[in-house]
Formats: structure tokens, C-alpha cells, sequence
């Protein structure tokens, strides 16, 4: 019997692609169909909870079928991020005139990224103290007691580097390790690689200006491939967008959400207060607010599902050129910069939360000023330090707690509600690389205000 219901959802998951298959054939809107995806897998999600429970046999062996359109988009995703990521920063310092543009391009993305990991941390001990939560308040298991041991365990990983140490890691010594994505740095190391040709090209122009255009020529044309590439991943989102919240919908314990619905409820109050900063920050540039929120709500819905900011990257590249208007540079360097600095929902809102949580367990008064200036103080040191690592609100939660002199095991208490936070904390990391990139073309003077006010560009249409 478990077989044959196997099937069924099988079946219906068939069905679903099918339907999102016909709305493409009749021309109906990329955004459209990312939204179509989400609310069908909301319903089948919520159906298949209804039925099953959430780690019964059958939605196990259910999922592991989604998962292959779900983690198999995810996948390939992941498998163009380093080719994407190469050639558009080589094309883009390429065309910069002069280098002082990629020095101000750096310097004005992670600032703003950096500034609004400050902003983010002290929303989120306001928040926290608002709702008065406290570590102590929350019953353990065995699954909690069992997640406090390998934070513990970890922990020594992390406290056996200091923050100038893991930003080490970041040089690219062996670039061709670094394109495989052997380590958990290799992202931005590419980046790093990859901007030193582009100002190595800018240094041979003059000296030799043939070997330099050959070179050129060669980018372009691997550039074109790329974003070939690109454009025939993304038409898939609806699709990978459809099965990825199925899965997270139909496998979540609502009984143990319902233990820590404070803490839900706190996170996810804090995560919109800061997506409310970012649009208020973009509208003191000049920028409609609204007209961003309908261009960016396809890529934010990936990023909340798929839970990866480097999967996003793509994606968050194409609708800053395409829907916003960006420069290819800084497009390229803030959707970089943004999945591993100065992560305003992991590195940000997530410590800080914690730490605050966490502090009356030891005697320390969260509300003091000493306190709160230090937690932010070591968040925003914290979120720069941990980039391009693995497992990124952990890690950064591990040096915030520890540097905090603070207990890491208590954070093993929310295991069970980490993917539901996991979500938005992506959304809102990845809306923030997009705002520090549009605040910064419009500093920079490098925004196509036409491109932005035009409400008609749709994804399927700016890649025809």
C-alpha cells in the first residue's frame, strides 16, 4: 500500500511540472510561474502533511523523488556559479576605466553590506529583548542535547583560527582547486583570481594591445556561452521552486515549531524589520520601492526555498542587470560579496538572537550598553571573518557566542526549527547583497534608470 501511494505523489508531482509546463508554452510571465510553483507546492505540501506524518516511509520515499527536481535544479545552479562568476568579473574589470573603479566598487558594496550587518544585529537584540526570550526558558531533548555536543566539538575547529587566519583562506594558492569548489572558501577565492586577470588585462593594453584584444575576444565569446548557460538553468525555477517547498512544507514538525513559536515568531519579526530597512535605504536613493519589491520577489521566493545564497547567485546577477538596472561589475562583485560578507540574516540577526538569549545563563545583563556594543561590534567583525565558510549561520554564531564568552551548546536547542528560520535568514541575505548592489550603482553613477521604472521587463523576456 505505502508502494502504491509512493506512486501517486509521484504521480501528482508529474502533473504539477506538467501544468507549469503548459503556462510556459502559452507565454504566461516568469514571475507568474515561480509564484504558481510556490503556492501548488505549498497546497501539495500541506496535503501530504494532512495525510502522512512528516517522517513516515511514504513522504521519505516521496521526497526523494522531488528532490530531483528540487536539489537536481539546486545542483545545476551550483554547477555554473564558478563559470559565471569568472568571466563576469574578468568582463566587467575589463571594461572599467581605469582600476580606481573596482577599488570604489568593493569599497562601496561591502560597506553597505557591513553597515546594514550592524543595523541587523541591533534589530535583532531589540527584537529579542522585546519578546523577552531566554535561553533557559527552552526544553531540551535528546535531538537538542545531541546538537549541543557537535557544536561543542566544532567549536574547537573554529576557535583554532582567528578571524585574520580564516581571511587567509580567501587567497586563491591553487585557483584551479578553488574552480572545483574543493573548499569551503573557493567562491570568493575565484573572485579574487579572476579580478587579478581582469587588471592584468587593463595592465597589457597599452604595452601589448593585440595579445590584449585576442584575450578580450576570447572572454566574450566564453561570456556569451555562460550566460547562455544561465538563461537555460533559470527557465527551470518554477519547477525547482515547486518541488523544493514540498519537500520543506510536507517534512516539517509542526508540533516541534509549536514549542518554540516565540522564537519563530521573534525571528521572523526580526527578519522583516531589517527587509523594511532595505527598502526604506533604497528609497533615500531614489529608488521606488515597490518597483523593487516586484522585480526581486521571483529570486527572494528561490532563495527562501532553496535556502543557499551562492545557489542564488545566478539568478540575483540576472535580475540586478536585467530587472534593476546594475552595471555587470557590480552586479557580479555585490551577489558575490553578499553570499559570503556581511550576511544580514546568518551572520547578523541569527548571532546576535543568540547571544542575547544566551547571556542571562551566565550572569551577563543583555540590556547593558557595554554588552550590546560589543555584540554588535563582534557580529559585524564576525560576519567579514566567516565568509565563504560553510555552514554559515553556525559558523558565525560559533564565533559570535565564543568570542561573547558565551555557552555554544545552548544553541542546539532551536535545532528543530533552524530550517523554517534557515529560509528567511536566506531571503533576507540575499535582498541584501541585491540592495548594497543597487545602492551602489547609484552611488557609483552606473544605474540604467530605464531599465529600472520599466515594469514590462520581465526574466523571460530580458533573456530573449
Amino acid at each position: 500500500m505505502e508502494t502504491l501511494w509512493i506512486i501517486i505523489n509521484i504521480v501528482v508531482m508529474l502533473g504539477l511540472i506538467g501544468l507549469l509546463v503548459w503556462m510556459q508554452k502559452k507565454n504566461i510571465s516568469f514571475t507568474k510561474r515561480v509564484f504558481t510553483g510556490l503556492g501548488l507546492g505549498i497546497v501539495f505540501g500541506v496535503i501530504l502533511q494532512f495525510i502522512f506524518k512528516p517522517d513516515s516511509e511514504v513522504i521519505g520515499k516521496s521526497v526523494e523523488w522531488f528532490n530531483l527536481v528540487g536539489y537536481g535544479y539546486v545542483g545545476l545552479l551550483q554547477m555554473i556559479v564558478i563559470p559565471l562568476i569568472m568571466v563576469s568579473i574578468i568582463s566587467a574589470i575589463m571594461n572599467l576605466n581605469g582600476v580606481k573603479n573596482l577599488g570604489k566598487m568593493s569599497f562601496s558594496i561591502i560597506a553597505v553590506l557591513l553597515l546594514t550587518t550592524a543595523i541587523a544585529a541591533s534589530v535583532s537584540i531589540v527584537t529579542t529583548l522585546s519578546f523577552d526570550l531566554k535561553a533557559i526558558d527552552i526544553q531540551s531533548g535528546d535531538r537538542e542535547q545531541a546538537q549541543g555536543v557537535k557544536l561543542e566539538e566544532r567549536l574547537g575547529t573554529v576557535e583554532d583560527k582567528s578571524i585574520p587566519q580564516q581571511m587567509l583562506e580567501f587567497i586563491p594558492k591553487n585557483p584551479f582547486e578553488d574552480m572545483t569548489g574543493a573548499r569551503s572558501s573557493s567562491t570568493l577565492a575565484v573572485v579574487i583570481f579572476a579580478a587579478f586577470i581582469g587588471v592584468a588585462v587593463l595592465g597589457i593594453d597599452r604595452k601589448k594591445p593585440k595579445q590584449a584584444q585576442v584575450f578580450r575576444d576570447l572572454i566574450d565569446a566564453v561570456y556569451a556561452v555562460v550566460m547562455r548557460m544561465v538563461t537555460l538553468v533559470l527557465r527551470l525555477t518554477p519547477y525547482g521552486i515547486l518541488a523544493l517547498i514540498t519537500k520543506t512544507i510536507a517534512t516539517t514538525h509542526v508540533d516541534e515549531i509549536l514549542k518554540l513559536i516565540n522564537f519563530v515568531i521573534a525571528s521572523y519579526v526580526a527578519l522583516i524589520v531589517m527587509f523594511i530597512i532595505h527598502l526604506i535605504l533604497i528609497t533615500l536613493f531614489g529608488f521606488n520601492p515597490l518597483v523593487y519589491l516586484k522585480k526581486v520577489l521571483p529570486t527572494l521566493t528561490f532563495a527562501f526555498t532553496s535556502r543557499s545564497s551562492a545557489a542564488t547567485i545566478p539568478l540575483n546577477v540576472e535580475t540586478q542587470t536585467r530587472k534593476l538596472g546594475v552595471s555587470q561589475g557590480i552586479a557580479n562583485l555585490s551577489a558575490t560579496f553578499g553570499a559570503t560578507i556581511g550576511q544580514n540574516g546568518c551572520a547578523g540577526i541569527y548571532p546576535a538572537m543568540l547571544a542575547v538569549m544566551i547571556a542571562p545563563t551566565v550572569g551577563i545583563d543583555p540590556t547593558s550598553w557595554s554588552f550590546i556594543l560589543k555584540l554588535i561590534l563582534v557580529v559585524v567583525i564576525s560576519s567579514f571573518g566567516v565568509a565563504g565558510v560553510g555552514g554559515g549561520a553556525t559558523f558565525a554564531s560559533l564565533i559570535v557566542l565564543s568570542t561573547m564568552g558565551l555557552p555554544v551548546a545552548l544553541a542546539g536547542l532551536l535545532i528543530s526549527v533552524e530550517p523554517l528560520i534557515d529560509m528567511g535568514r536566506t531571503a533576507l541575505n540575499v535582498n541584501d547583497s541585491m540592495t548594497s548592489g543597487l545602492i551602489s550603482s547609484k552611488i557609483l553613477k552606473e544605474n540604467d534608470p530605464k531599465v529600472y521604472n520599466n515594469d514590462k521587463i520581465d526574466l523571460d523576456a530580458a533573456q530573449a
